[in-house]
């Protein structure tokens, strides 16, 4: 019975020690990839920022219980598919993909690490995913519409500015979507009975003097800039050069006008990204990316910069501030 005792005993004070040993087994913490096109490490940008504060509002504080490794294109398209492979062999928990330069990238690298995207172009379309509902491969995350919106923008901007004749859309010509980007607004266009003439401009840097040059001497009236990797990280230079030329601008994202731009017509960039945070928690915890549905915007803001608008001596009519969602005035 003694011995008995005793052995048992023993076996406790093993068990004892074991449980500590185990408890104190290192946790992994999940690692996220991201691809940064337009930002570098010491100007972040709103987007980015975004994410972070996504990221932080469903539980993860870098450093502590989530890693995140930022690469930088800084703008440099041909950089893409190089820092996309350089996460994929890292052996990332997810990578997000946030333009298509990217996503296509990150599609040919990998079949299996989960790719959150945000999109501006149809990832239907683009062969990104198989459907918006069901996604199908490893890829899920947010559309952000941009291109469905070119017939509201030049409605908007033709309601805005009554004198509106010739339209110049600004676009970088080496642009994966350009080409197609402009057919829709040529659709559009010929719908709205508006002259529409393409200013072409090539990276990575461009020549936006020589762009709106042209448009004065093509007796261009307004300024459209159709928003991708190059002509994103110009937004104050393109902002100040419409002024410049006394042209009013649209834009396809909102930061343009807090550059100075005239007004803008899309959804909320800064919002998808913080909500592309939402589908890395969802993957982290299980969810496979085939099975998440590809979120769209549920609404779309209209931003009107007055400041600008004095500076154009343009007289923005009242109904259409009454439509506006954001004022800067």
């Amino acid at each position: 019975m003694r011995k008995k005792i005793i052995g048992f005993a023993l076996c406790t004070m093993l068990s004892a020690l074991c449980v500590p040993a185990r408890a104190q087994q290192p946790v992994k913490i999940p690692r996220i990839g991201y691809v940064s096109t337009n930002d570098d490490s010491k100007n972040p940008g709103p987007f980015l920022e975004a994410f972070r504060r996504g990221l932080r509002e469903v539980g993860y504080n870098e450093g502590e219980n989530i890693l995140v490794e930022y690469r930088f294109a800084e703008g440099n398209r041909k950089r893409i598919p190089e820092i996309v492979a350089e996460l994929v062999q890292l052996k990332v928990d997810v990578l997000v993909a946030p333009v298509s330069p990217a996503i296509r990238a990150a599609k040919q690298a990998t079949k299996t690490i989960p790719i959150v995207m945000v999109v501006s172009t149809d990832p239907v379309a683009a062969g990104f995913v198989e459907s918006l509902a069901r996604p199908g491969a490893n890829i899920t995350g947010l559309s952000l519409l941009t291109r469905d919106l070119s017939g509201k923008r030049l409605e908007l901007f033709r309601e805005a500015v009554p004198r509106l004749s010739i339209v110049g859309v600004l676009r970088d010509a080496q642009g994966p979507a350009s080409a197609t980007a402009f057919k829709d607004y040529e659709a559009a266009a010929r719908a709205l009975r508006i002259p529409l003439q393409s200013l072409e401009v090539r990276g990575p840097n461009p020549d936006l003097e020589r762009a709106f040059q042209a448009a004065a001497n093509g007796h261009i009236s307004a300024i459209i800039t159709m928003t991708n990797l190059v002509l994103s990280r110009s937004e104050k230079r393109i902002a100040d050069l419409a002024v410049k030329n006394r042209m009013p601008s649209m834009f396809e994202a909102s930061h343009y006008v807090d550059a100075g731009g005239l007004m803008s017509y899309a959804s909320n960039d800064a919002e998808s990204y913080r909500r592309a945070a939402v589908y890395v928690d969802k993957i982290l915890k299980g969810a496979k990316p085939a099975d998440l549905p590809v979120e769209q915007p549920m609404k779309f803001e209209f931003v009107i910069n007055l400041k600008t608008a004095k500076a154009l001596n343009l007289a923005i009519p009242q109904s259409v501030l009454f439509r506006a969602d954001k004022v800067f005035k």
